[in-house]
């Protein structure tokens, strides 16, 4: 069957000219800037407390979001003062430098306990909304185009029913697993076959494993390729000694020349001799929500094994790799998220090493 063409972007987009003025809570409202990191990092906990959810954001986390250098705070985002200058709303539309499948817009919005309730967070939302169709107009990206929010799967009702009033619709559904190290069963001893080894992450080998991710997601739903910039971008809180990488020392290179879906950067790098990752397990030490969880925890941000190297054991070589760093570290768990819908099976995965699931979210879009 053909798919129907799709219609231009910027006829998709439905971008409005102007963007609807914030009038609800009588705020004063103006574009971020970096040096506003300590005022949201204090929103945004705000907010964490009153709606429970599991994590907090630090201030060096904010800071290098804000930072990053394909963001444009000028015109994408909105922050709203009381008469006493302090910081009560947050409104954020985020883009993505890599999207080559999907061009996706992601839209964040907070409004701090004190002044739910005002109308504040449906204004924002639609000014969110409307700022995120104009972004997606001007991508000139003749590409399937996404609005998309996250939330928790037990926030507050009124943020779930704004959600759906304004037009998103849940795609995706996340579990947050945990796997005891301490009363945990043992990490399984699995052995790599053939020219695999494992490593320990290095600079010289960074830039290898994001042409592994970028091949590794390749298909999954709502995944787009990072570019150099996004994958260097927001390490404040990784953790090397934790992360760990599976390289094949003697590829087929012919062969995985002669797959169509060898991706064009992964073949130059093939023909250039340069090291192959195969899979990864990278981890982060957010040391600011051990108190908030109640456990210390090493975090496995990414876990990714190449198309071509699946059914290897390489995840379970590299997952459990990290898990023993965890534990000489001193860790009480082993924490992660995944896609519940994840097409390689990763939930199983999870399971088999005693991993379970602890909280859930997930994300909502407006399709265009």
């Amino acid at each position: 069957m053909t798919a129907t063409p799709l219609a231009p972007i910027a006829e998709r987009a439905q971008a409005p000219a102007t963007l609807p003025e914030i009038t609800a809570g009588a705020l004063t409202w103006r574009a971020a800037t970096v040096d506003d990191a300590p005022a949201l990092v204090a929103l945004y906990g705000a907010v964490g407390d009153a709606d429970r959810e599991p994590y907090r954001e630090s201030l060096e986390e904010v800071h290098d979001d804000l930072a990053a250098p394909w963001r444009s705070l000028d015109t994408d985002s909105l922050l709203g003062f009381d008469a006493d200058g302090e910081l009560r709303a947050s409104g954020f539309v985020n883009t993505a430098p890599g999207d080559v499948r999907a061009v996706r817009a992601f839209v964040f919005g907070n409004v701090h306990p004190e002044r739910r309730g005002e109308g504040i967070g449906t204004q924002l939302q639609a000014w969110l909304i409307a700022r995120a169709r104009q972004v997606l107009a001007a991508s000139g990206k003749e590409l399937p185009a996404r609005i998309a929010t996250f939330a928790e799967d037990d926030a507050p009702e009124s943020k779930l029913r704004l959600h759906e009033q304004g037009g998103f619709e849940i795609r995706r559904w996340f579990a947050d697993l945990k796997r005891p190290i301490v009363d945990g069963e043992p990490v399984p001893e699995v052995e790599l076959s053939g020219s695999l080894r494992l490593v320990p992450w290095s600079d010289e080998l960074d830039e290898p494993a994001r042409l592994a991710h970028n091949d590794a997601f390749r298909d999954h739903w709502g995944s787009e390729p990072q570019t150099r910039e996004q994958w260097t971008n927001g390490r404040s809180e990784f953790a090397p000694t934790w992360s760990y990488l599976v390289v094949d020392d003697a590829p087929d290179v012919d062969a995985l020349l002669a797959d169509p879906s060898t991706d064009d950067e992964t073949a130059a790098s093939l023909r250039a001799g340069e090291p192959l990752v195969v899979g990864y397990q990278l981890a982060s030490r957010y040391e600011g929500d051990f108190a908030l969880r109640g456990y210390s925890f090493g975090y496995t941000d990414l876990l990714g094994v190449r198309r071509a190297y699946r059914g290897r054991r390489v995840a379970v070589v590299a997952l459990a790799a990290g898990i023993r760093a965890f534990a000489a570290d001193g860790m009480d768990a082993a924490v992660l998220d995944v896609d519940t819908a994840s097409p390689t099976g990763a939930d199983g995965l999870y399971a088999r090493l005693g991993y379970v699931k602890v909280s859930g979210s997930h994300m909502a879009s407006i399709e265009l």
